[in-house]
């Protein structure tokens, strides 16, 4: 991407409200617009995901996403009300943390929104954590860096579903000792449908998040432009980081249990504690 400079970030500044206090906010409605969200459906679903990472980072949900309502006409003089969210810009970024990574626009909120003091502070509240929780966190930010590193692979050649079966496989190989995506699954005992990403626990995903992160900037750096090259990339950076557990005498990744509940299980588990808890979540609506 080009240099970046003040104008690539004008629409974010041109939404941002200031109440008579000093203090700033976005609303969720021209945050949605700004991000080229069609359909609020489908954004709201951002926000339902950005709520939960707000609470595992150990903030409130209402001090970062206070819900506002007002009245909207629909014709022929009749109002409804309509949900909206006055945004902190910490609620701002984790939306665009968990906004589609391929739209420009997301990676200039993410970018325009990126805080360095909240970062360590999420890195401290991740520790405090338990298990499920942490789960959540590192396979949410598998999801947004397979996308990257898929997009990357792409630029280096890997077009069809072969070659990226190819690609993946190296990986795994590379960070499970030889081990293909097959004997993962059938280690792990999983079923046909289910994804092992699915059946990970933090320490795992962790492992593997490092792996796509950094592969996806190997291939970058490298300016890797053949299939061969981009499956060596990827077996390499995941051997070396087999290669570092070992070292720290880690428990290698194919040792490591599988846990009772898929990710989606526990996601569930998680927004139903949510909403009883009081936190609104639109997915309701």
């Amino acid at each position: 991407m080009a240099k970046l400079n003040a104008d690539d970030y004008r629409s974010f500044e041109d939404i941002k409200r200031i109440r008579d206090n000093g203090t700033e906010y976005w609303t969720a409605r021209e945050l949605a617009q700004v991000l080229e969200y069609a359909k609020w459906e489908n954004f709201a679903k951002v926000i339902d995901r950005a709520m939960l990472a707000c609470k595992n980072s150990g903030f409130e949900i209402a001090d970062h996403f206070p819900e506002v309502g007002k009245m909207v006409g629909i014709g022929s003089g009749a109002k409804r009300s309509q949900v909206d969210y006055e945004l902190t810009r910490y609620a701002c970024y984790l939306i665009v943390q968990n906004g589609d990574p391929r739209k420009e626009v997301i990676a200039l909120g993410q970018t325009y929104f990126a805080i360095q003091t909240r970062r360590a502070e999420v890195a401290d509240a991740f520790n405090q954590l338990d298990e499920n929780n942490k789960r959540l966190v590192a396979r949410g930010n598998i999801k947004q860096w397979n996308q990257l590193l898929a997009e990357a692979a792409r630029n280096a050649g890997v077009i069809t579903n072969e070659e990226f079966a190819i690609f993946q496989n190296a990986g795994y190989m590379g960070l499970y000792g030889g081990m293909t995506v097959a004997d993962i699954h059938a280690k792990k005992g999983l079923k046909k449908n289910e994804k092992i990403l699915d059946f990970m626990g933090s320490t795992e995903l962790i492992a593997n998040l490092f792996r796509i992160s950094q592969t996806e900037e190997k291939l970058k750096r490298d300016e890797v432009s053949t299939p061969i090259e981009a499956n060596n990339a990827h077996y390499e950076v995941a051997e070396k980081i087999r290669n570092a557990m070992i070292q720290m005498g880690a428990t290698l990744p194919e040792d490591l249990p599988k846990p009772e509940k898929s990710i989606q299980v526990v996601e569930r588990e998680e927004l139903k504690k949510l909403r009883r808890s009081g936190g609104q979540l639109m997915l309701d609506e």
